[in-house]
């Protein structure tokens, strides 16, 4: 991990705890507050890089392409169908924009000719030093290269669904996709359409 500073924050030292997928580590620091004490502290920070996600709209329908896939974490605290998200995968060194164009046509098999960057955002910042470049970027029927899918060989086993925008936002209400990124970009891009999001770089 880089090595940040702050007036109010000193790292007395850091454990790495496991270092698999990701690294999983304990900082114990000291915590100067805005009480004027200090405190120690140790929180656990996981770190697996960062990634970034896209949100595919055809305009000519008012489609969306989602992904359906299983997802470990969320099964093993209650949830055991398969999530409905947004295209999204790791960086792994890769610029953003060359990682979201190779992951958008492994996992919907559309290839991505315009993607424009929106935002970036940590995603859980409590304990997960991940954060996420989203983009947007407009698709239709012929940008189809691929059935998609994602790689099998990296355990990935992805189903395509092509609802409408208010559709999807429907399907957020009733409790159908709890995905928070996925949440974000539906929700920001509604709020695109009717004029009322924010600028990029505002």
């Amino acid at each position: 991990m880089p090595s940040p500073t702050n007036d109010r924050v000193t790292i007395r030292g850091t454990e790495i705890l496991s270092k698999n997928w990701g690294t999983l580590s304990k900082v114990t620091f000291d915590y100067h507050r805005a009480d004027g004490e200090t405190q120690t502290l140790s929180r656990e920070v996981y770190d697996r890089g960062h990634g970034a996600a896209i949100l595919l709209y055809d305009p000519s329908r008012d489609t969306v392409l989602l992904t359906r896939q299983f997802r470990l974490p969320a099964f093993v605290v209650g949830h055991p169908a398969p999530l409905i998200e947004i295209c999204a995968g790791l960086l792994d060194a890769r610029d953003p924009e060359e990682c979201i164009r190779a992951e958008a046509e492994e996992e919907t098999g559309v290839r991505v000719r315009r993607p424009r960057r929106v935002f970036e955002a940590f995603m859980s910042p409590g304990s997960v030093t991940e954060t996420l470049t989203f983009f947007v970027a407009d698709y239709a029927v012929g940008d189809r290269v691929s059935a998609g899918g994602g790689k099998a060989d990296e355990g990935e086993d992805i189903e395509i669904l092509e609802p409408t925008l208010d559709e999807a936002l429907a399907m957020v209400a009733r409790g159908e996709i709890i995905d928070g990124k996925t949440i974000m970009m539906l929700s920001w891009f509604k709020l695109e359409q009717l004029g009322a999001a924010p600028k990029v770089g505002a």
